[in-house]
């Protein structure tokens, strides 16, 4: 076991709300909070606070008892960050729903987590409207931001003018949001993460990710994201930064933003950087103003952190994190220029850590120079999730009764507290940074009916990226090709979960006890890949 080699911070028994903004200077009152990246419009910290506790009166008068679930379909806007934190400060719990999810799967998050409302936004309605009517959420509950004939705006419930309401919760069990994470292996869950679990990452996060009050960060990681939520929205209000959101990725519109914006710090996946890197355009905009990019999400790879460097001269660092943990565990110091950019650096404060042999279950060794024999990296800090929402036994499968979080992944860690992730355990797959469940796949495949059976893996694509491969077994007597099997896919499932090939096999490989066999098909794709 190792303790993290930063000093421990003091994790006050406060609310999201009252690390954020109870302290706020009125120095800072004026600052710019928040800048729509695509209009420039700005929204200070006074006005945010006064949005925030108007919703939260709102809410509460309309009916929102402490611990009810309210849904945000929504993407980076400014307003994002009013519903979520007016949700919060009325003593709700917040779940964020991917903007690119289908009504099915809305609506399946929405009644996991019991919601009994929900926002979003009018490009999002349709899909958001049906979901909302399968679950049995009302007309009046249902809250376009934006506007839309039949539904309560934001803007009505900021005008009921209530004021906020006194709540009392213990921020140590209290579940301040709910997103949904596949864990280590299966469906998606719901994540329970408290008010201290956030209140702690965010302060752990001060002591390895130097932003302050005079950068701007861009923010197009999408806040329903844990990444999104805590690392850019909740962090950049901390430290009183200016965010500047992006409601997608769009590559030009990304650098337009960045330069005429002057962000300072640019927070991304690694498929940004592949962009960074490469594509031409990126020498048309001044980056001069970039003084970090810090990668998360996925895996960064050496020499492309190294190339992205050298084309805008700017440092770039990654990160290391799961939902589970809210989410950052790991981060490579920005002023440690000697660090592999391909690890995921050192613990966060008030973090533990153990690499343990996932055969006997023990700690692996730390040589004096160089890493170490690799194990499953466990995890054990105040950012740990309380567990899975209705799900005792993923809960005590994913935490062990000291307390250590199993997160799946196969690290190796040296003499200096350096880790590095080599490897993984789960079976999710990470496709630009989303989290895809094969379970959830396998399961709409089968439900074709020339599908005998399938199993999907992560195979790379011609970039490095993981992308879903499925291998299928077909009815013998059908015509069924890899064209249609990826089209019925894609009408099920978000555009981030398709499945990108299809191999037809004759049978699925599998233990004796019914498991499939994804190491046999890694190989097979290995196999292939040397012939071709």
């Amino acid at each position: 076991m190792a303790r993290s080699t930063y000093p421990d911070v003091d994790i006050p028994a406060k609310s999201v709300y009252e690390l954020l903004f109870a302290d706020l200077a009125d120095v800072d009152l004026d600052r710019v909070a928040l800048v729509d990246g695509s209009s420039g419009d700005e929204t200070s910290f006074r006005q945010l606070i006064a949005q925030i506790d108007a919703l939260a009166g709102s809410l509460a008068a309309r009916g929102l008892a402490v611990g009810d679930t309210v849904g945000i379909l929504c993407p980076n806007i400014p307003a994002f960050a009013t519903v979520f934190h007016g949700v919060l400060r009325a003593g709700g719990t917040a779940t964020t729903i991917n903007s690119l999810y289908t009504v099915g799967e809305i609506a399946n998050q929405l009644n996991s987590a019991e919601a009994h409302w929900l926002f979003t936004v009018s490009a999002l309605l349709p899909q958001a409207a049906e979901a909302a009517a399968a679950v049995g959420i009302a007309d009046d509950h249902l809250v376009v931001i934006d506007g839309a004939d039949g539904h309560p705006a934001l803007r009505d419930l900021l005008f009921d003018r209530a004021a906020p309401p006194d709540v009392q919760f213990d921020p140590a069990t209290h579940v301040a949001v709910l997103p949904y994470s596949s864990g280590t292996t299966g469906h998606p869950k719901g994540v329970m993460l408290t008010h201290r679990n956030l209140v702690a990452n965010v302060l752990q996060c001060e002591g390895i990710i130097p932003l302050t009050r005079d950068d701007r960060a861009l923010a197009v990681l999408p806040f329903f994201h844990i990444y999104g939520m805590s690392v850019l929205l909740d962090f950049a209000l901390l430290k009183r930064a200016g965010l500047v959101t992006m409601p997608k990725f769009d590559l030009a519109e990304f650098l337009r933003v960045t330069s005429e914006h002057r962000c300072t710090w640019v927070f991304i996946a690694p498929p940004i950087a592949v962009a960074l890197a490469k594509h031409p355009l990126v020498e048309e905009y001044d980056l001069s103003g970039v003084k970090v990019i810090f990668s998360g999400a996925a895996p960064l790879d050496r020499a492309l952190a190294g190339a992205v460097a050298e084309r805008i001269g700017c440092t770039v660092c990654q990160g290391y994190g799961m939902t589970e943990t809210s989410p950052v565990t790991h981060a490579i110091p920005v002023a440690e220029s000697g660090i592999d950019r391909s690890s995921i650096g050192r613990a966060a404060p008030n973090t533990e850590c153990r690499v343990v042999d996932p055969e006997t279950g023990r700690d692996v060794e730390v040589p004096e120079q160089g890493p170490s024999a690799p194990g499953e990296l466990l995890i054990r800090g105040p950012q740990v999730m309380r567990g899975y929402l209705h799900d005792e036994e993923a809960t005590r499968h994913a935490i062990d009764d000291d307390g250590w979080l199993h997160t799946g992944d196969i690290a190796t860690v040296d003499s200096d507290g350096v880790y590095a992730i080599v490897d993984r355990l789960k079976e999710l797959i990470k496709y630009k940074g989303y989290q895809v469940a094969p379970a959830v796949l396998e399961a709409v495949l089968l439900s074709h009916p020339d599908v005998v059976d399938a199993a999907v893996i992560g195979v790379p694509d011609d970039d490095g990226q993981e992308v879903p491969k499925a291998f299928v077994v077909r009815r013998a007597e059908g015509e069924l090709d890899e064209a249609v099997l990826i089209a019925f896919v894609e009408e099920r499932v978000a555009p981030h979960e398709k499945v990108r090939m299809v191999e037809f096999i004759d049978v699925i490989p599998k233990s004796t006890s019914g498991k499939i066999l994804r190491k046999d098909l890694r190989s097979r794709v290995g196999r292939h890949a040397a012939v071709g």
